[in-house]
């Protein structure tokens, strides 16, 4: 647990878990919402991958910005912590984040699988693809 009684996301294997139960849950109009943010920002964004892992992860387990940003950071690092708090910090990366966001409460589209999104988690969870 961190500090604050949030808990800490500790493996890709772990998140995978949550990304699976959030995704098989019941049909809601948010249900795929990271799903479909990610796939928006792989299209507007396709070098950026953390920007990308920070739309598929944001509103996870229904925690707040800032607790999921705390339950991820030791695993997907400082950015995506910064981008999923929405922190001006972020810049035009954050308001990319948002735009993607209110695009997918509306969008329509295909955004795959949860699965297909476990090689982007673990280069992230490395630091391959640091900006």
């Amino acid at each position: 647990m961190a500090g604050s009684g949030v808990p800490v996301i500790g493996s890709v294997d772990e998140l995978m878990e949550l990304l699976h139960a959030r995704h098989g849950g019941p049909r809601t109009p948010d249900r795929d919402l990271g799903l479909r943010t990610a796939a928006l920002l792989r299209r507007s964004h396709p070098y950026d991958k953390e920007l990308q892992v920070a739309g598929l992860v944001h509103g996870l387990g229904g925690l707040p910005g800032a607790e999921a940003a705390e339950a991820v950071r030791a695993l997907l690092g400082d950015r995506v912590a910064r981008l999923l708090r929405g922190r001006t910090a972020a810049g035009e990366d954050a308001e990319a984040l948002r735009q993607a966001a209110e695009a997918g409460r509306t969008a329509g589209l295909d955004a795959g699988l949860v699965e297909d999104w476990r090689p982007v988690l673990e280069l992230v969870a490395a630091g391959a693809y640091q900006l």
